[in-house]
């Protein structure tokens, strides 16, 4: 099998959809999320047609994001779950980002740095979601105690922070890894980009090809 021009499917186009629904829902969140945390952020409330309009949209742009976000898990999950291998790259990192990993096990479908990327979207979106209710003017707030709205818009804040920071961590992985945002648009990698960052998932993809 010639691996520089053979092509194996990274992600179906129901995954790929969701991904992009989900990147679509996350950057309506994080913008209109923004021109309400800080005045220097005020100006993006502009994409969304004014404040109003930014505060209207910004939670109903959240559940969407949520309820999108659940659907990928059920998609991923058997995928994301940490192995043995997975542990053995993980007490190896250093040496590895020094060039002196050895003996290191086949990488599988997913590494261990975006299988911990999406736990923590397992808990950051969800906690998202929940605090955001809580704060929902004029739905839901009114329901709880003042206190707890307080604490709940402190922790969205927070919450929100992190996941934005893992998010932007997680492209310039994807921009570093060279080929890596074409499986996701396309749908397809080389044979030998696989076989060079996921040579567990290779061998998988190619059994009784070879």
């Amino acid at each position: 099998m010639n691996s520089n021009s053979t092509l194996l499917q990274r992600h179906t186009p129901q995954v790929r959809a969701n991904h992009w629904f989900v990147v679509i829902a996350f950057t309506l969140v994080a913008l209109s999320g923004l021109a309400f945390f800080h005045p220097a952020f005020y100006f993006l409330s502009n994409l969304f047609g004014g404040g109003p309009w930014a505060r209207i949209l910004h939670p109903f742009a959240g559940v969407v994001l949520f309820l999108a976000f659940l659907l990928l898990v059920a998609r991923q999950w058997r995928h994301n779950r940490i192995t043995a291998a997975d542990r053995q790259w993980q007490q190896q990192m250093m040496a590895i980002m020094m060039n002196r990993g050895h003996d290191l096990p086949e990488i599988g479908r997913y590494n261990i740095g975006q299988k911990y990327l999406f736990r923590t979207l397992l808990v950051m979106i969800p906690l998202l979601f929940l605090t955001g209710i809580v704060i929902w003017q004029p739905y839901f707030a009114p329901e709880f105690p003042i206190g707890v709205v307080r604490l709940a818009v402190m922790t969205h804040a927070i919450v929100a922070f992190i996941a934005m920071i893992s998010i932007i961590v997680h492209i310039y992985a994807a921009y570093w890894t060279k080929g890596a945002i074409r499986g996701m648009i396309r749908g397809t990698v080389t044979a030998a980009w696989a076989k060079h960052h996921y040579p567990g998932w290779y061998k998988e993809m190619t059994k009784g090809r070879e």
